[in-house]
C-alpha cells in the first residue's frame, strides 16, 4: 500500500521503518525533517508538509505527543486535511483525547473520507517486532480495509466502538499501568525501608497472584534501575491529564488516577520526565 505517516517520534520513525520492511511506499513528514534522513536511505518519501504528504497516498497515518500536536498537523496552515483525498482513510494512532479523535473524524467525513481512531499499545520495542495491538473506533468496513497494515505492525486489533471509543480505551488501559507503576514505587520504598531485601521482595510479589505481569515487570526494571525510556514519565501525567478530563465529564471524580497523577507530574518537576514510567521509583530513592 502506498502510506503516509505524520510524526516521526520514537513510535512514528519505527512504525515507518517496519512498514518499508514489508514493502509497502512510505511517505514521511515530521516537523524536524533531520528525522527522516535514516528512513529516507531506507527508500521512503519526505513531503515538506502533512498536506503534501496526504495529498499523495489513500490512507494517511498520525502519531504525534498530543491533541495539541495532532489538530496542528491536521487542521492547520498546510494541514492533512486539506490535502486528504475523497475516499482516503485517515488514522489516528496517537494518544490523545476522544473529544479530538471526534472533531477530527468529523472533519475527515466533510472530506469524504473514512477515518479510525486506533491508538497503538505498545512501546518501541513492540513497534520494532510488530507486536504492537490496536484499540480501534470508527467503522468496520475501514477497518477491514486497512487491517493488512495493521496487520504488518501487530495484528491484534481490539474493536472496541465509535469514534472516540479506542481513545478512551488507551486511557483506561495507560491509566491501570500508571496506576500500578506508582503503588510499586511506594510500596518497595516502604519493604527496603523495613529492611527486607528488595530483590527477594519482588520475588514474592511477582510470585503471587495479586501481581499482574505488568506490575511484576515494573518491579524487576524498579529494582534493576532500567530507567531508560519506553513510556517516559512526561507522556505518562499527560494521559494521566487526559484520563482524569474524561473521567470527570461523566461525573467520575476519578480520585486514584488524579493522585497518580499528581506523583508522576511530581517526577517531571524533580527532572525525571524523561526516564521511562518505571522512573518514578526515584521518587522514593529507588
Amino acid at each position: 500500500m502506498h502510506i503516509s505517516i505524520l510524526g516521526l517520534g520514537a513510535m512514528g520513525a519505527r512504525i515507518a521503518a517496519r512498514l518499508l520492511d514489508h514493502g509497502h511506499t512510505v511517505t514521511v513528514w515530521n516537523r524536524s525533517p533531520e528525522r527522516a534522513e535514516p528512513l529516507i536511505e531506507r527508500g521512503a518519501n519526505i513531503a515538506a508538509t502533512p498536506r503534501e504528504a496526504a495529498e499523495r497516498n489513500d490512507l494517511v497515518l498520525s502519531i504525534v505527543r498530543d491533541d495539541e500536536a495532532a489538530e496542528v498537523i491536521w487542521l492547520g496552515d498546510g494541514g492533512a486535511l486539506h490535502g486528504l483525498r475523497a475516499n482516503a482513510i485517515a488514522i489516528e494512532l496517537s494518544t490523545v483525547t476522544p473529544d479530538w479523535t471526534r472533531r477530527l473524524g468529523e472533519a475527515v467525513a466533510g472530506r469524504g473520507a473514512g477515518f479510525l481512531d486506533a491508538p497503538v499499545v505498545g512501546s518501541r520495542p513492540h513497534a520494532e517486532a510488530g507486536n504492537l495491538t490496536f484499540l480501534v473506533g470508527g467503522e468496520s468496513s475501514a477497518l477491514e480495509n486497512v487491517r493488512p497494515v495493521l496487520d504488518v505492525l501487530g495484528g491484534v486489533v481490539h474493536h472496541v466502538g465509535a469514534v472516540g471509543a479506542g481513545a478512551t480505551m488507551k486511557l483506561a488501559v495507560n491509566a491501570v499501568f500508571a496506576v500500578q507503576a506508582a503503588a510499586l514505587a511506594e510500596l518497595l520504598a516502604m519493604l527496603r525501608g523495613a529492611g527486607l531485601n528488595e530483590s527477594e521482595a519482588v520475588g514474592i510479589l511477582n510470585a503471587l497472584p495479586t501481581a499482574s505481569p505488568a506490575a511484576a515487570r515494573v518491579a524487576t526494571l524498579m529494582t534493576e534501575r532500567a530507567f531508560t525510556p519506553n513510556f517516559p514519565i512526561d507522556l505518562v501525567e499527560k494521559d494521566l491529564g487526559y484520563a482524569v478530563e474524561v473521567a470527570q465529564a461523566f461525573g467520575v471524580e476519578a480520585m486514584v488516577v488524579a493522585a497518580t497523577r499528581e506523583a508522576f507530574a511530581e517526577a517531571s518537576g524533580r527532572g525525571f520526565g524523561g526516564d521511562d514510567i518505571v522512573g518514578i521509583a526515584q521518587l522514593y530513592g529507588g
